[in-house]
């Protein structure tokens, strides 16, 4: 039985079935009934979203305390720098909670080269440096990720999850705005 959904959600889409006068939404994607989002990606964020009618399942996928752990790729602005990426795996305080422990590396371009380009393109500024950055958690609060590499001193220009737990969206062969059935989380 087909219990979980794996999308490559476009930029600009909204992580819900209803329409929505300024953004397309899932239904314009996904055509199965009872299936709904496990967690959420914001509008402006790319990649992975899984959804499940199972309510344990999406639980499993969403609920912090099952510690499944999200891996996203972020453009941000700036220069690498180790102190900075180490406010990143130390944990930070963004005013309402403190994030857990982060693991973050540095994305070689041999590796972002498997990115779909965004629609619309990101804005670039000749004079000011960016670079990718790989970051795992283990949570998901409301725009995390964009907050924690902000708090650290890097603008995010681009969001993508790339990966929940073992599910991959370029092992999973998703082109943006592809969907398909994929095996249950562990």
């Amino acid at each position: 039985m087909n219990r979980l959904i794996a999308f490559n959600k476009p930029y600009g889409v909204i992580c819900q079935f209803s329409a929505h006068e300024k953004h397309a939404c899932l239904k314009d994607y996904i055509d199965r009934p009872n299936f709904y989002p496990a967690g959420r990606l914001d509008t402006d964020s790319e990649g992975l979203l899984l959804l499940t009618g199972d309510g344990r399942l999406q639980a499993q996928i969403a609920e912090p305390k099952f510690k499944q752990e999200k891996t996203y790729w972020a453009q941000v602005e700036g220069a690498p720098d180790e102190a900075k990426l180490d406010l990143l795996r130390n944990g930070l305080d963004l005013g309402d909670f403190v994030t857990r422990p982060a693991k973050a590396r540095l994305l070689n371009p041999d590796e972002t080269a498997k990115l779909w380009p965004r629609n619309p393109p990101i804005r670039e500024r000749k004079s000011v440096p960016d670079f990718w950055l790989e970051i795992k958690i283990t949570e998901g609060k409301n725009r995390q990720v964009r907050r924690m590499t902000a708090k650290a001193g890097y603008p995010c220009l681009r969001l993508v999850r790339v990966a929940v737990g073992r599910l991959n969206v370029f092992e999973l062969g998703l082109k943006l705005g592809e969907w398909r059935f994929a095996e249950t989380l562990p």
